[in-house]
């Protein structure tokens, strides 16, 4: 299946899908101690490596972090070319009060949210498709 492009159709189909689980950003200076298994996300910036990972795994690993995130996968298939899917929901979820970090993979965009936000902001977001 091909990845969608049209905003309309993205909207409409985007599915949130809740990823169980409290999620932290880290920076580590290297990957060394780090199973790569266990982390979510992989990010190097000239300042560090920052890390997305379970909060259980930032507190055994002892790693500081400042934001407790829920992670929300939108399930439809889309185009890294697709223009305004993150402007539309970010937006959304801003007049809701709502502080967003986004990641777009391959398949799909991932929303990271605070933690106590997550059912708002899957609402807020399934309301597209109404």
């Amino acid at each position: 299946m091909a990845a969608e492009e049209n905003l309309e159709i993205l909207l409409k189909t985007m599915k949130p899908q809740h990823n169980i689980g409290e999620y932290v950003f880290c920076v580590i200076p290297n990957l060394k101690d780090i199973n790569l298994e266990e982390v979510i996300l992989v990010f190097r910036e000239k300042e560090g490596i920052t890390i997305v990972i379970k909060k259980e795994l930032a507190d055994s690993l002892k790693l500081d972090y400042s934001f407790i995130s829920g992670w929300i996968t939108l399930t439809v298939h889309s185009s890294l070319q697709a223009v305004g899917l993150t402007a539309a929901f970010s937006n959304a979820l801003a007049k809701n009060g709502i502080s967003c970090n986004v990641i777009a993979a391959f398949y799909h965009d991932h929303i990271f949210v605070d933690h106590n936000d997550i059912n708002k902001a899957i609402h807020i977001l399934e309301e597209f498709s109404n």
